[in-house]
């Protein structure tokens, strides 16, 4: 007993013309009209100041780049199944690695945080269950230069 199973193609959604980005399209081909025209008239005005033309049109040409790699970036095709991990959506399989690195990071962390802290004050707990602000006093020591003249350097304690 066999049962036939009809598996329909998957079919992307296809663009006419342009494609998805039209905008950066049109905007690419603006500038470069814009650019090619003006250096016409730098070239053939036999203006006095033709080289700002021509170096201005190839300035706008060049520029036109920028909405050339927009348009071409934005009509790459990538299916989801590549765009999983970039996006955050982890594999059910990879799960478990994943938390495995997340603790082993929030201790070294965590180690590396509290090693940093006087060892006779107490950690407050702030609002999320991390440490808080300290309440204790910090000593900090300032310089100051009293006079351009001498370039003496004063060292006082400011207490936080």
């Amino acid at each position: 007993m066999s049962t036939s199973v009809q598996i329909e193609p998957v079919t992307e959604k296809t663009y006419e013309g342009v494609g998805r980005c039209k905008c950066s399209f049109w905007f690419a081909v603006a500038h470069d009209i814009l650019g090619v025209l003006i250096i016409m008239v730098g070239v053939f005005s036999g203006l006095a100041i033709h080289d700002v033309f021509i170096y201005g049109g190839a300035i706008i040409i060049f520029l036109s780049l920028i909405w050339w790699i927009f348009w071409y970036s934005g009509n790459i095709d990538v299916p989801p199944e590549e765009l999983e991990d970039d996006v955050g959506l982890i594999k059910m399989k990879n799960r478990r690695l994943s938390r495995a690195v997340r603790q082993v990071s929030e201790r070294l962390s965590n180690g590396i945080r509290n090693s940093f802290r006087k060892k006779g004050c107490p950690v407050e707990e702030g609002p999320s269950g991390g440490p808080g602000p300290s309440n204790s006093g910090t000593d900090v020591a300032l310089s100051t230069i009293y006079s351009s003249s001498s370039k003496e350097f004063v060292r006082e304690t400011l207490s936080i």
